[in-house]
């Protein structure tokens, strides 16, 4: 599914693969060592996420950083 704002498609990419590894926001954010806030952000699309923290978010999730991109082009 493909949206005009990368920020939604990588949100929703972000939250298919945490549910898929039956993961909670806050699981995620301590994984990642970020805060839930941000995480719940980054999923609904509000945040401009940084290159740093998909790092720290494909990390966590145990994948490599372009799988959380991929939706996106």
């Amino acid at each position: 599914m493909r949206t005009a704002d990368p920020r939604k498609a990588f949100g929703n990419r972000l939250r298919e693969l945490r549910l898929d590894r039956g993961l909670s926001q806050e699981k995620l954010a301590e994984l990642a060592d970020l805060h839930r806030n941000y995480v719940g952000g980054v999923e609904r699309g509000e945040r401009n996420v940084s290159l740093i923290n998909i790092v720290k978010l494909a990390h966590a999730l145990e994948v490599r950083p372009a799988k959380l991109i991929e939706s996106i082009a």
